[in-house]
């Protein structure tokens, strides 16, 4: 093999040297294009006077999305938190305390997902919020009954063909959580887009829906005779962040119900908005019983509100006599507005903290919170898509 001269030496090194330089700038640039792009999170507002509701919108990794969060929503994060704990507290001393909360975290935490986990981490170091204050918060929803109401109607039983789907909250108004509305979109670095309609600092979730079509709803079930409720399994507000982010139709929710330890008594509502896969379901969580939970789909006659039931509609509500009136007469003509008007007839006077109606097909939503001690039933229901928000953020 021939030897190279010392001049071809020095070329094919400096070529070397010079390619090696524009493979690193190249990189360089392609990894600053795929990561979060400077993105520090965005914060907007809809609706207005008493009915306006904070918007953010974060992107990244989940601890990248929770310092964005704590960074936007700082103030109101720890005047919601720390007034949620202390009505809590005077409420059941007993029952809520910092050691009672703690003990409870520790259980529990065990089957709360890491990526929510990295979130609630960046949101207390970005806000300089306690930690443990943020984590005990977390706790008091795990520990507490609660009523609420949820309908989903799609196909023929609407006017659109899309799927509709409505979540009442119905949870004390004493704490004043009405009064730090807050709908949280993700957009992680890995999995779905997704949003959550809650309050300032609660990154768990009561409702919510993904960019896959998916709504997700519940109605609290468990009686105080059962209090202390068992908590060494999983809350259905840290399951509904995972499967926000993991789970692509209304198959992959019902399996990610039947392979979790569930705990306490619910109804969970979900929907799928896939025109594809379009459906609902209703699964009722019976965690102290041998049968843990059950499933019903449309129509089932074996529902426990047949015979009350109907083809392309699932619900549980605080009124069923007048939910089932009001589904059977409006049959094959639901659209958002009829929602609402359903979502309001049902809603829990004195005790309905916040309502939602989505549209699962277009990822559209119309929102209402309570105002002071009046119920959100009787609040103007807000309209937000997921899709304009996200465009006004410069992500789509």
């Amino acid at each position: 093999m021939k030897r190279m001269k010392n001049n071809q030496k020095k070329h094919f090194i400096f070529f070397r040297v010079r390619g090696l330089s524009l493979l690193v700038a190249i990189l360089l640039l392609f990894t600053s294009c795929h990561k979060t792009d400077n993105f520090q999170g965005y914060l907007t507002t809809v609706g207005s006077g008493d009915n306006a509701i904070r918007v953010v919108v974060v992107k990244g990794t989940p601890y990248e999305m929770g310092q964005q969060l704590g960074t936007l929503m700082k103030g109101e994060i720890g005047q919601c938190l720390n007034g949620f704990l202390e009505t809590a507290l005077q409420e059941a001393p007993e029952g809520f305390g910092n050691d009672q909360l703690d003990l409870v975290w520790k259980i529990n935490s065990a089957h709360i997902d890491q990526r929510v986990l990295d979130e609630m981490k960046g949101m207390a170091d970005a806000s300089g919020i306690d930690l443990k204050l943020i984590q005990r918060a977390h706790m008091v929803p795990v520990v507490s009954p609660y009523a609420c109401s949820g309908v989903a109607v799609w196909g023929q039983a609407t006017e659109t063909g899309h799927t509709y789907h409505l979540r009442n909250l119905d949870f004390t108004m004493d704490a004043h959580l009405q009064d730090y509305p807050l709908i949280v979109i993700y957009v992680p670095d890995s999995g779905a887009i997704h949003v959550n309609v809650t309050f300032a600092g609660y990154i768990a979730s009561h409702t919510g829906m993904n960019s896959n079509h998916l709504v997700f709803g519940e109605k609290g079930e468990a009686p105080n005779s059962e209090f202390p409720y068992e908590t060494n399994g999983a809350h259905f507000s840290f399951l509904f962040r995972k499967m926000m982010y993991d789970d692509k139709t209304l198959e992959d929710v019902l399996n990610t119900i039947r392979n979790t330890t569930l705990i306490k008594r619910y109804f969970l509502f979900f929907s799928d908005g896939n025109k594809e896969t379009q459906g609902g379901a209703k699964v009722l969580v019976s965690a102290p019983d041998s049968i843990r939970y059950h499933i019903w789909k449309d129509n089932d006659s074996s529902d426990i509100v047949a015979p009350n039931i109907l083809p392309d509609i699932i619900y549980y509500t605080m009124n069923n006599p007048l939910a089932f009136k009001m589904l059977k007469e409006g049959y094959g003509k639901f659209n958002e507005q009829k929602m609402i008007d359903l979502s309001r007839a049902v809603a829990d006077e004195g005790g309905n903290l916040m309502d939602v109606v989505y549209d699962a097909t277009t990822l559209e939503m119309w929102v209402a919170y309570a105002n002071g001690t009046e119920e959100a039933s009787k609040q103007d229901y807000v309209h937000v898509s997921v899709d304009q928000i996200l465009e006004q953020a410069g992500l789509k």
